[in-house]
């Protein structure tokens, strides 16, 4: 089309956007903006929005702010396509100013801004805000073709706010709940160590007929693990390949370690490690390495810190817990050596740290 000579419009930029995003084809983008510029588009709605878009999608949120400031005339679009930027970007201070900045200008939320800001308000656990943020939703009174997706939305905010009694009253008042509404519920419920009603309503979601996602069996996994359900953990890891078809993923091969290691099945767990069909990762190992701490393992310590100090050489954290393990077997003349090399490395131990919120 270019070669031809034909020129692109309001239309044909933003497809090509998507397109570009999809692939995160970043310098065909930003040859697109340059075009959307000499063209006079780069303010037009459908074309800033997918501009945002693509710099969002590559981290480079000055970029998505210069052309979300640079627009006089913001449709709510636009405001949608800030507040996305940064929810999603894991920025969730941000999306909220942006959001009481929309509300300062007059302008009225649709289904997409609540899903976005509570998405934010779920990453920050502010309950407080959260109550408020859900005051905004039946005020919009915008969303009745996503009323599944913002319920969904709320439950996820009020199961990382720790409070699983108000996602239950979100969810047991929806009229329709797709796969998305009982994973929250489930990976809600076992974050916060609820692993009967977890469990529970699994198998409710089958006696409804919904088919679980690979994110569904991380949080049946992750319940199995807080309540040390081994058997059970097992049942669902087959369930997941067998039944439904799902390839295990990292995070669940983590789940699996983590059950195993804490039950005390520190070979079975290694051999779980070295049977996946993709590297471990540091996250995986140390799921290990706490097991073994846990169980005063030495040799499997030692294994695993080996493991886990090619991984990451500056970190502290593998000398410690094996300084740990051997001082919990009585080994003083390890732990000194372990601390000499500390020492050596200049690997000194990170105090820890904890903050205050207003949640409760």
């Amino acid at each position: 089309m270019h070669k031809d000579g034909v020129l692109p419009d309001c239309y044909t930029i933003p497809i090509a956007l998507k397109a570009v995003c999809q692939l995160l084809a970043t310098e065909i983008g930003r040859h697109i903006h340059l075009m959307a510029i000499k063209l006079g588009l780069e303010l037009n709605e459908y074309c800033e929005c997918g501009l945002m878009s693509l710099y969002s999608k590559i981290g480079e949120f000055k970029s998505v702010r210069q052309l979300f400031d640079q627009n006089p005339d913001r449709k709510l679009g636009s405001w949608n396509a800030m507040i996305g930027a940064y929810a999603q970007g894991g920025r969730g201070k941000e999306a909220i100013e942006v959001f009481l900045e929309l509300r300062k200008c007059g302008v009225l939320p649709d289904d997409v801004t609540m899903v976005s800001v509570t998405s934010a308000c779920a990453s920050l656990g502010n309950l407080d805000l959260g109550f408020q943020l859900h005051k905004c939703v039946f005020q919009a009174k915008n969303f009745e073709k996503s009323d599944v997706l913002m319920s969904n939305s709320l439950i996820d905010m009020y199961g990382k706010c720790g409070r699983m009694d108000l996602a239950y009253r979100v969810f047991s008042r929806m009229g329709d709940r797709n796969v998305s509404s009982w994973t929250s519920m489930i990976v809600g419920y076992a974050a916060h160590g609820y692993v009967d009603e977890a469990l529970g309503c699994f198998w409710q979601m089958r006696e409804a007929g919904v088919r679980p996602n690979h994110v569904t069996f991380v949080g049946l996994l992750s319940a199995c693990v807080h309540g040390g359900k081994v058997q059970e953990g097992r049942n669902f890891f087959d369930m997941m390949k067998n039944e439904y078809g799902i390839v295990p993923k990292l995070p669940h091969y983590g789940c699996m370690v983590d059950l195993l290691g804490r039950a005390g099945l520190l070979n079975e767990a290694r051999e779980m490690i070295e049977k996946m069909p993709m590297n471990a990762n540091v996250v995986v190992w140390g799921c290990l390495m706490g097991a073994c701490e846990k169980h005063c393992d030495v040799k499997m310590g030692e294994f695993v810190a080996k493991k886990l100090i090619e991984f990451e050489p500056w970190n502290d954290g593998a000398y410690v817990v094996l300084s740990n393990i051997y001082a919990n077997k009585g080994m003083w003349k390890e732990v000194e050596i372990v601390r000499g090399i500390m020492k050596q490395r200049e690997l000194p131990k990170i105090p820890a740290c904890s903050l205050a919120t207003t949640s409760h």
